[in-house]
């Protein structure tokens, strides 16, 4: 099979060469990119996918990865000219479809290393997206493969963050936060979105970790406040709308013992 290749070098010297083939999966990425190359599109990719535009602005990239926004521009240019991105001055940047499954796969390995870190080698799971994040830039595909078997071809990670098949296909479900979904409806924790240390031992700690059952019975805005009844016997416990908007559930639904 034939495959094009874009090459070109950044202001810090990053060397960027990328096979762009036109198949499925992960679209034949044939050479592992620079971690700093990886690093922008698996943050662009998420800064997109949380805007309502689908594009992430360059005040937002060079925020994220903690350059300056006219380091962040020469970046993403770059990463343009490598066919990786489409860039609009003043308006921002969003992956291409070789762009986003470079970010999937990132993702994939940093998803499946959080959980190998936790099931494996018994890590915490507050302790697990810094060395995650470390070890995706150097993890081989094959040692990646060996591990999601080993894992048994898990689907999610610690956290509740979909892990993108080896074909480069997403899982996603619908799912609320604890600050919009319905009041005296039993739910359980699905996601966090938050990663810093101290939140997630603090949910540890409030038996809020991925599976807990909860039931929201009062929400204020007035008083910027969610409560909860927490686990099974269930315990109250208030929440700040920032934080409860941080955890995403579903439906708690038991057929036969088994929660759905």
């Amino acid at each position: 099979m034939r495959r094009a290749y874009a090459r070109c070098a950044t202001r810090d010297n990053t060397d960027l060469k990328i096979g762009l083939g036109a198949a499925a999966g992960w679209m034949n990425v044939v050479v592992m990119p620079s971690s700093t190359v990886e690093d922008y599109i698996k943050h662009i990719y998420a800064l997109a996918e949380a805007s309502e535009s689908g594009e992430a602005s360059m005040g937002r990239v060079a925020e994220a990865l903690g350059v300056v926004p006219g380091t962040a521009t020469t970046m993403v240019k770059a990463l343009a000219e490598a066919g990786l991105a489409s860039y609009s001055p003043r308006v921002g940047v969003q992956l291409t479809p070789q762009g986003r499954a470079l970010a999937l796969h990132v993702l994939r390995r940093h998803r499946l290393i959080e959980q190998f870190l936790v099931e494996v080698l018994g890590f915490d799971w507050s302790e697990v997206h810094e060395e995650a994040e470390l070890l995706e830039h150097v993890i081989s595909d094959r040692l990646l493969e060996r591990i999601d078997q080993r894992l048994g071809y898990p689907t999610q990670d610690p956290h509740g963050d979909p892990i993108p098949s080896a074909e480069g296909e997403l899982p996603t479900a619908p799912l609320q936060t604890l600050a919009d979904c319905d009041f005296g409806v039993p739910h359980e924790v699905a996601r966090v979105s938050d990663q810093d240390n101290d939140f997630l031992n603090y949910l540890t700690e409030v038996g809020l970790n991925p599976g807990a059952r909860i039931v929201v019975t009062a929400r204020s805005a007035g008083a910027d406040s969610v409560t909860l009844l927490v686990g099974d016997p269930s315990r109250e416990l208030t929440l700040g709308l920032s934080a409860a908007g941080k955890l995403f559930v579903r439906l708690f639904v038991e057929v036969e013992g088994v929660v759905r």
